[in-house]
C-alpha cells in the first residue's frame, strides 16, 4: 500500500509543479487551485508513505520521479527542448534509484 501512496504523491507533485507555469497571480485560480492541492496531497501521501518505508528510499523515490515526470510533461506541454548532458543526468537518477532499490539494506526505525 506504500507503494501506491507514493505514486499518488509523485503524481500530485508532478501536477503541482507543471501548473506552476501557469499561474499568474490570483488572475488564474485553476492553476493555483491545482498547485495548491497537488502540493498538500504529495506531502500527505509523502507522510503516510514514510511510516513504513525508509525516508531516504522514499525520497528518493519521489525526487527521481519527479524530475523525470516533470522533464517529460514540459517536453510535451511546454515545448522545451532537452540536451544530451541532461538525459545523462536523469539517466544517472534512475540508475541511483534503482540502486538504492535493489541493494540498499536500509531499514525503517
Amino acid at each position: 500500500m506504500s507503494y501506491l501512496f507514493l505514486l499518488i504523491a509523485v503524481c500530485a507533485e508532478v501536477a503541482a509543479t507543471m501548473s506552476l507555469k501557469s499561474v499568474r497571480g490570483l488572475c488564474t485560480p485553476l492553476p493555483l487551485l491545482i498547485v495548491i492541492l497537488g502540493y498538500g496531497t504529495s506531502f500527505w501521501m509523502l507522510n503516510l508513505v514514510v511510516r513504513t518505508v525508509p525516508v531516504g528510499i522514499a525520497y528518493a523515490i519521489w525526487a527521481g520521479l519527479g524530475v523525470i515526470l516533470v522533464t517529460v510533461g514540459c517536453i510535451y506541454l511546454y515545448d522545451q527542448k532537452v540536451d544530451y548532458p541532461a538525459v545523462i543526468g536523469m539517466s544517472l537518477i534512475i540508475l541511483g534509484v534503482c540502486t538504492i532499490q535493489v541493494f540498499s539494506k536500509m531499514q525503517i526505525s
